[in-house]
């Protein structure tokens, strides 16, 4: 069980990593890191509410401290040294409820100035992310359309692959066509197959064939011969002629005769 476990972990691992993509994770990454700053902010406003909701209510006491704080010296102006000394204990307990409201908006403004803080260097890191985020990003981008051109000069590529296997499937059926027409050519030249239209020849009218052709190509030539023979004989005598001037040879019967003395 443990050891299909392990193998199961690594297969979902395996999966996993080919489905992930660095700029989605860097995405949800920042997405996360804004989330955690928005929550700092939230906090901050609610420590600033807090805080200037107690001022509110040291405002308040305070304004009745005052208010008794004069009640006590009308009365006392009066006379009246118990509704004075009331005046007085009443200011001492608004007094002490002031004096805790103090300490805790002290202890909200410095919550509220760590927070602050806080706030701000969070700012500064996420924007630092974001801009880091956005480099690795391009950098990715670029090496991954790097990485398909690559493979795609090289044939190495998935694509490229199939692109190869189908160009060469076709060369062999094209070459295997090419072999098997020829063969079916010589063959019915052979005669060993017939031509169901009737239109191709026996052996022995193909054999007749090829010697009228042998014949006729004969013929030709000997013509042709004839011809070059011809003209060269026409040729010579024209040349003779030309040599004696047109004259005619002089004939037996035509010389003088010289009789004996």
């Amino acid at each position: 069980m443990k050891r299909m476990g392990m193998i199961f972990r690594a297969k979902a691992n395996k999966a996993l990593d080919r489905a992930e993509d660095p700029r989605e994770t860097l995405d949800y990454s920042y997405q996360k890191q804004l989330e955690l700053l928005q929550k700092v902010r939230r906090g901050v406003a609610d420590v600033a509410t807090s805080r200037k909701r107690l001022e509110l209510q040291l405002n308040q006491l305070q304004g009745q401290s005052a208010k008794l704080e004069d009640q006590g010296r009308k009365a006392l102006a009066l006379g009246r040294e118990d509704l004075a000394r009331e005046a007085l204990t009443r200011r001492s307990a608004l007094q002490q409820q002031v004096t805790d409201l103090e300490t805790q908006h002290q202890t909200l403004q410095g919550e509220e100035e760590k927070l602050t803080l806080a706030s701000q260097r969070l700012q500064a890191k996420v924007d630092a992310f974001r801009t880091k985020k956005e480099t690795i990003k391009a950098t990715y981008t670029a090496a991954q359309a790097q990485t398909r051109i690559g493979e795609a000069f090289s044939g190495i590529s998935e694509e490229m692959g199939d692109v190869g296997m189908a160009i060469q499937r076709a060369e062999d059926k094209t070459a295997q066509l090419q072999a098997r027409a020829g063969a079916i050519d010589e063959l019915m030249a052979s005669g060993a197959l017939d031509d169901p239209s009737g239109m191709a020849k026996d052996d022995i009218t193909a054999e007749l064939d090829r010697l009228s052709g042998g014949s006729d190509v004969e013929l030709e030539l000997q013509r042709m011969k004839a011809e070059l023979a011809g003209g060269s004989s026409a040729g010579q005598q024209a040349l003779e002629s030309g040599q004696n001037g047109g004259a005619q040879p002089a004939r037996p019967q035509d010389q003088p005769r010289f009789d004996k003395q």
